[in-house]
């Protein structure tokens, strides 16, 4: 990143804050920590921020309500929320308020890097992960700029964008799960029910795409995503 991109955090569990605010800054990113809602609004209305992650439970103001005074200033801002609830009411209502995604913690520090730079992408902030474009999978050579597979006979497989994206956070992320929602947030902008049946479709078609190498495949992680195994370099 040429240009440090700006975070808002408000998080009122100070020593998380600080671990959060200083992982993220080890990334690159220039962060603001705030432990209050009327901190964070203040301090918000008083610099340039390009992205907002907010604790739900706060004192003084809570998340949601700090979301809505932040949409009323700027509509495009993204915003990730961060909770220890778990129901589908508070997500509901994160959305509502105007976020982006939302994080229940505990959470896993890749996760949440992982969910930050969808978010980012999705509002062109930054550019997809590095200069790689290609990938080894067994025999088979992805060129994800390209949308395109290529076998070991030199015969080539078009992909869809949606395909190629979709199979470019697997290779990135090979021999490790990634989890259903990184993947429709990133691709689709969203989690829903319809979306991730969509998804399901799409891990079928890639599946039939590379069973030419039994040594590469996407196996299903019940319950939490899926996993692209292939050899390693």
């Amino acid at each position: 990143m040429s240009e440090k991109i700006k975070i808002l955090l408000v998080e009122d569990d100070y020593n998380l804050g600080f671990v959060i605010q200083d992982q993220l800054k080890s990334e690159g990113y220039d962060v603001t920590l705030c432990t209050d809602g009327v901190e964070g609004l203040k301090t918000f209305n008083e610099g340039k921020f390009q992205m907002c992650i907010l604790d739900v439970m706060m004192p003084k103001k809570d998340g949601i309500t700090l979301a809505q005074d932040i949409r009323k200033v700027d509509h495009k801002i993204p915003i990730l929320f961060l909770t220890a609830k778990n129901q589908v009411e508070d997500r509901i209502a994160g959305f509502k308020a105007g976020g982006d995604d939302y994080l229940t913690k505990p959470f896993s520090t890749e996760e949440f890097q992982l969910r930050i730079k969808a978010i980012l992408k999705r509002v062109n902030l930054i550019e997809d992960d590095g200069v790689q474009t290609q990938y080894q999978l067994g025999s088979i050579l992805f060129d994800s700029e390209n949308f395109k597979l290529i076998f070991p006979d030199q015969t080539e497989k078009k992909l869809t964008k949606k395909e190629a994206k979709i199979l470019k956070l697997l290779a990135q992320n090979r021999n490790k799960v990634l989890t259903r929602d990184i993947v429709l947030n990133a691709v689709w902008g969203q989690d829903d029910y319809f979306v991730g049946r969509s998804l399901d479709v799409f891990i079928t078609k890639l599946r039939k795409y590379l069973k030419s190498d039994e040594s590469v495949s996407i196996n299903n992680i019940h319950g939490v995503g899926f996993k692209l195994e292939a050899p390693e370099k």
